[in-house]
């Protein structure tokens, strides 16, 4: 029998996580090469769905924002793009790094909501149990 070879640990690095305009290259975020002359496209700016997917603002969930920018033109009501966004690439990158993980993945915005709200209040329970740790 040989020897048994040292191993040398391996660092494994998860993938980046792209936002929609840069996974598109639109360059429609604030500061984006096409900002000034086409606009801002509102999933760039929608505080409210910050962390969906581990995304900024609605980057990773471009497809409940009425009236983003994709294609080059303004989509219309959730309920008219929804139809354009599951043949989306991005879309369907997402759907597929997403749903292995603890929360999965959600293509309406009620469900990114909820998601978040879950986070936030694991984050909360985590941060009280450790503080509970400190004073002990």
């Amino acid at each position: 029998m040989g020897k048994l070879k040292e191993l040398t640990p391996v660092m494994i690095k998860a993938p980046v996580k792209l936002n929609c305009w840069e996974f598109k290259k639109c360059g429609r975020q604030p500061g984006g090469h096409n900002a000034a002359e086409l606009g801002i496209c509102p999933a760039a700016t929608l505080r409210e769905l910050d962390g969906a997917h581990e995304g900024k603002n609605a980057g990773r969930s471009c497809w409940v924002v009425v009236g983003s920018l994709c294609g080059g033109k303004v989509q219309g009501t959730y309920a008219q793009k929804l139809n354009n966004c599951w043949r989306c690439e991005f879309m369907n990158i997402v759907k597929l790094e997403e749903e292995p993980t603890t929360h999965g993945f959600s293509h309406t915005r009620l469900g990114l909501e909820r998601t978040l709200e879950k986070k936030k209040q694991a984050r909360s329970t985590i941060s009280q149990n450790l503080n509970q740790e400190e004073e002990h």
